[in-house]
């Protein structure tokens, strides 16, 4: 067993995770259901975008020869989108276009109704144009078999269009985790059910599931097992069929904490337990039966804390991100932070942006044992072990989990 001294650091910790997790294998699915996964191979385009050349612009398409304010042309058609021109024509001519027309072949130059004059079947240019204007070549967003997307890219509303737009109907991405969820404990009861003398309701199963939700996970729940080692192992044997398994509680060192127990007669291979860190130090980490398996403590913000720091970077780590870790910001503190403790702390806070710089406020409340450490937090801020005070108005990084008010 770990002492007080040894345990790992947090960032050892997640060296430990980030090293044993490997993306999920990958899957073929149809573009419209691939939203929010992450790409396992480069697509390319099927053909060039725009396919021909076409106007940028409402207005007449004509081959430029040096034509300047005051010159006329005589309008030889008509190309609405969807269209094309089917004659030819001279330099004396032009065509009335609309936008995303292709241009006849004799043309390279486009100019806008609005410097023009229509008089009968002739135009006048009320300005000088220049040559190739208001045009958009054949291939200039990409070309036939050019690379769109690389592996690790997710696919959101952006990279959807994109490949729409490129032909590209079906392609192979990491699927989305399926995490199986457990609860333990016989102090805990159902929401719905009134609580009895020493029992709470089983919040944590709701934020960690909405958090999971969040995350783009499916979210298999198993319950509230009870403190006895058979409905224990039932459930977590169900639960070793997701591709991760999380328990809340049942992971210190006390009478009936059974879970690491339980894990090890169904194949479990230890990763870690317990991690140098406030709130959170009696986290459990490994793998079981080809699943990634993690054992949460019991108290709220020590549970929402941890799934932060160590879950979240094993969901993105199996969903196929690049970079699986919380992004960094530079933030200004509000308020003192006390020193004095031995382990690295992880508070929680909220953001707010002022004049070009982002403020951190922690909340007032801590404990691990709240949830109102949680509601409401965008950001955990890291304090060394050892720290001495932290006064207002030094500059600091946190972990962001939201984005701050506004930055959506």
């Amino acid at each position: 067993m770990k002492t007080e001294e040894n345990m790992l650091t947090y960032q050892q910790a997640i060296d430990v995770i980030l090293q044993a997790v490997q993306p999920l294998p990958p899957v073929e699915t149809a573009l419209p259901d691939a939203l929010g996964m992450v790409l396992a191979e480069s697509v390319e385009a099927c053909w060039d975008l725009p396919p021909a050349d076409n106007s940028a612009m409402d207005g007449y398409a004509f081959a430029f020869a040096g034509q300047r304010e005051g010159d006329e042309l005589a309008v030889a058609g008509f190309v609405p989108a969807g269209a094309s021109f089917a004659g030819r024509l001279s330099q004396k001519e032009a065509v009335k276009i609309m936008t995303g027309a292709p241009l006849p072949p004799e043309c390279d130059t486009v100019m806008p109704v609005e410097d023009t004059a229509l008089e009968g079947n002739r135009i006048r240019l009320t300005r000088s144009p220049q040559k190739g204007q208001h045009v958009r070549s054949r291939g200039e967003e990409f070309g036939r078999g050019e690379p769109l997307l690389g592996p690790g890219c997710p696919v959101y509303s952006g990279e959807m269009g994109l490949l729409a737009a490129g032909g590209i109907t079906a392609l192979k991405v990491h699927p989305t985790p399926r995490v199986a969820l457990l609860s333990t404990g016989d102090e805990l009861v159902e929401l719905g059910s009134a609580p009895g003398p020493g029992q709470i309701v089983n919040s944590n199963f709701h934020l960690l599931a909405a958090r999971l939700q969040e995350s783009g996970c499916r979210v298999v729940p198993l319950g509230i097992a009870r403190d006895n080692p058979q409905d224990l192992s039932a459930r977590i044997a169900k639960g070793l069929e997701a591709d991760m398994l999380i328990s809340t509680g049942g992971v210190s060192v006390g009478d009936r904490d059974y879970v690491q127990e339980i894990l090890l007669e169904h194949g479990f291979e230890l990763g870690f337990w317990r991690v140098g860190i406030k709130p959170g130090k009696p986290v459990l980490f490994g793998t079981a039966r080809g699943t990634t398996v993690f054992g949460l403590p019991g108290n709220p913000a020590a549970s929402a804390a941890t799934f932060e720091l160590f879950v979240r970077p094993a969901l993105r780590r199996l969903a196929g991100h690049r970079d699986p870790l919380p992004p960094r910001l530079r933030v200004t503190l509000t308020a003192d932070i006390s020193g004095g403790e031995k382990r690295q702390r992880f508070l929680w806070g909220t953001l707010q942006e002022r004049e070009g710089r982002y403020l951190f406020t922690p909340s007032p409340r801590q404990g691990s044992g709240q949830n109102r450490s949680i509601q409401g937090a965008q950001a955990l801020l890291p304090v060394p072990g050892d720290s001495p005070e932290i006064i207002a108005g030094t500059e600091m990084e946190v972990l962001l989990l939201r984005l701050p008010p506004g930055g959506a």
